[in-house]
């Protein structure tokens, strides 16, 4: 395995300061970007293993994408279609808070299915349950039941990061690519026809009846591909995704996307990742690594 470079930044100021091991594991996207801008970032995370590890290259299979803040930009997305909705609606709120705490019901409501007081879920329900507590809260009461399922299907709609398309086409011509996604399948297979998403197929969570990081997705995606779990990557922007897809026997990449929760939001330090297999700046760069 590759272990990781250390990320440092030239800092101009007392304020920025390089980021190393001491540091916590997460820093302000502020902090990161404040100085150098996003555009430095990625120059400094590229290449962030150098060569492709030839031996796990060739031996990987598949790759399994995770797919909100992996692939697309999910906040970006949200934002957008609210805008859409109050040019017509003339709501003034703030569609950057509304995206934040629609994605923050996320993983609570997918407790309330681990725990058995709702039964097996699909995330198109669970996104439209959190919808209707937050359509009381921001007093959007006057929209009708067919605008309140168009909203609902923004997630349908969310729009690749800007190099996503080209790094999935790149690395298909040495892998087949894959969804592995607490989506359901209508919603990603919906999303790929929107975006261009040129994946050979669409698995999801729903196919195992459990949701991710339960180890039972990872395994199921590797027996529904006929391939070992050594022979599939996962690929996420989230190290407890790639931890769970790990444990589960799985290799692993992990994609750097700062902008994922906004400007303000919070970015993983890099130093502190080295015990995945790849660590990349953007698609086109694991597709670099991995020889695609």
């Amino acid at each position: 395995m590759h272990k990781s470079r250390s990320i440092h930044q030239t800092a101009p100021d007392n304020n920025c300061r390089s980021a190393g091991p001491a540091d916590s594991a997460t820093l302000t996207r502020r902090h990161l970007l404040s100085s150098a801008g996003a555009a430095s970032l990625l120059l400094l995370l590229k290449p962030l293993t150098g060569h492709a590890q030839t031996p796990v290259a060739n031996e990987v299979q598949a790759l399994c994408f995770d797919v909100f803040g992996t692939v697309v930009d999910w906040r970006a997305s949200i934002i957008r279609e609210g805008q859409l909705l109050a040019a017509n609606k003339q709501f003034t709120i703030d569609w950057a808070d509304f995206a934040d705490r629609w994605r923050a019901g996320y993983g609570p409501a997918m407790n309330r299915v681990r725990s058995g007081e709702l039964g097996w879920t699909k995330i198109d329900d669970l996104h439209r349950m959190i919808l209707d507590d937050l359509i009381d809260e921001f007093g959007l009461q006057s929209l009708t039941e067919a605008e309140r399922e168009h909203l609902n299907r923004a997630w349908h709609r969310l729009m690749p990061w800007p190099d996503a398309v080209a790094g999935l086409n790149r690395l298909k011509s040495r892998y087949i690519i894959t969804t592995l996604s607490n989506g359901n399948v209508s919603l990603l297979t919906n999303m790929a026809r929107n975006a261009g998403l040129p994946w050979d197929a669409i698995l999801s969570a729903e196919l195992a009846g459990q949701y991710k990081p339960d180890l039972a997705v990872y395994r199921k995606a590797a027996e529904l591909l006929d391939l070992d779990t050594r022979q599939v990557m996962m690929v996420a922007a989230h190290p407890s995704d790639l931890r769970a897809a790990a444990r589960a026997g799985l290799r692993t990449a992990y994609v750097h996307r700062p902008l994922e929760r906004g400007p303000e939001g919070r970015v993983h330090d890099i130093s502190q990742l080295g015990e995945f297999d790849y660590l990349a700046g953007d698609f086109l760069d694991l597709a670099e690594q991995l020889g695609a």
